[in-house]
């Protein structure tokens, strides 16, 4: 097993190794419990935003469907009538300056993949950068806004929010219990406790958390973005935070494969790569995250599922609800 695969095993069953880590871990929860207590006490000062802003986070590393929340935040904020933007530290990406502001054109090599996804998907104004609160103003400058969803962000306390929606994985949920680097937490359980909502990302789900499933959409050429169905056998990959969720929904839509490759989450690709684990004749399956990353190389034997999350009016009433709340008391 692959050292990668070690680390995520450890991380979710335990091993006594682990404990190794412990003074780095004590270490790491007195940084991040120190930096959390100055913005809340006052001591440092989150700069005032002229728009509310949604944050979608997790407590956790891994790819927990943060990307799917702000897709879904997106489009029914547009259709409660808002100009929605989006903000992303745009991991993958590097940028000759920040922030950046991203179309449906900006390479993913520059601005990340999951920036790229978004602006692709949504068309709405995407900037990215690692100062949130910059990505944030240059939105707000451009006057095309009223409302900004940060993909990622909860731990990026000098960012102000109006609300915080963490998403959790179903199935992994909290791993092992232990904060970084004995275990996959950021910061600790209790600390959903002060988010606004809790999404469980494929179930199931517990009290106070609202069910969110990823239903898969038609298969895609990755060269060209037309429909088109892989034909043949294939080959799967997959570079994203949790593989295996990838390959699940390959199984579960019936389709078989004669191998998976699952690679670090933000991984850049190139045509010989994944030519290398593709043999003659076969297709090869991946996620829409990848494709951005390999569109411009794309073999015509190359295809994407692109997934869209769903999560139902209870949840949409809900979220609409605590924005407005929200919204009042900062008028009052």
């Amino acid at each position: 097993m692959a050292l990668q695969g070690r680390v995520e095993q450890a991380w979710q069953q335990g091993h006594p190794l682990l404990w190794l880590l412990l003074p780095l871990t004590a270490l790491f929860i007195l940084i991040t419990t120190v930096r959390r207590a100055l913005y809340r006490l006052g001591l440092k000062r989150q700069p005032v935003l002229a728009v509310p802003v949604v944050v979608v986070g997790n407590i956790s590393v891994g790819g927990n469907g943060k990307t799917p929340t702000v897709l879904y935040l997106i489009d029914l904020l547009q259709r409660q009538g808002y100009r929605p933007g989006i903000i992303s530290r745009g991991y993958g990406g590097k940028a000759t300056r920040y922030p950046l502001w991203v179309s449906a054109d900006t390479p993913a090599s520059e601005c990340g993949d999951e920036p790229a996804l978004m602006a692709q998907r949504t068309g709405v104004p995407v900037v990215v950068g690692p100062d949130r609160v910059a990505a944030a103003q240059r939105l707000i400058d451009s006057g095309e806004v009223d409302i900004i969803v940060s993909d990622d962000g909860m731990q990026h306390y000098r960012l102000g929010r109006t609300l915080e929606v963490a998403v959790i994985d179903g199935q992994r949920r909290f791993g092992n219990g232990h904060r970084l680097p004995m275990g996959p937490l950021r910061e600790s359980v209790a600390r959903l406790q002060h988010c606004d909502l809790i999404i469980n990302n494929g179930g199931p789900a517990q009290s106070g958390e609202a069910l969110m499933t990823l239903a898969p959409e038609a298969w895609r050429r990755v060269d060209s973005g037309a429909q088109a169905a892989p034909d043949g056998p294939c080959v799967a990959m997959a570079g994203i935070g949790h593989p295996p969720r990838f390959f699940a929904t390959l199984a579960q839509l019936g389709i078989p494969v004669v191998a998976q490759h699952g690679f670090a989450d933000h991984q850049a690709f190139d045509a010989a790569q994944l030519d290398r684990i593709t043999p003659t004749g076969h297709a090869l399956l991946m996620t829409e995250k990848d494709a951005v990353k390999c569109r411009s190389f794309a073999r015509p034997n190359w295809y994407y599922l692109p997934v869209t999350a769903s999560l139902g009016p209870d949840f949409d009433s809900q979220f609409m609800a605590k924005l407005k709340e929200k919204l009042d008391g900062v008028r009052q």
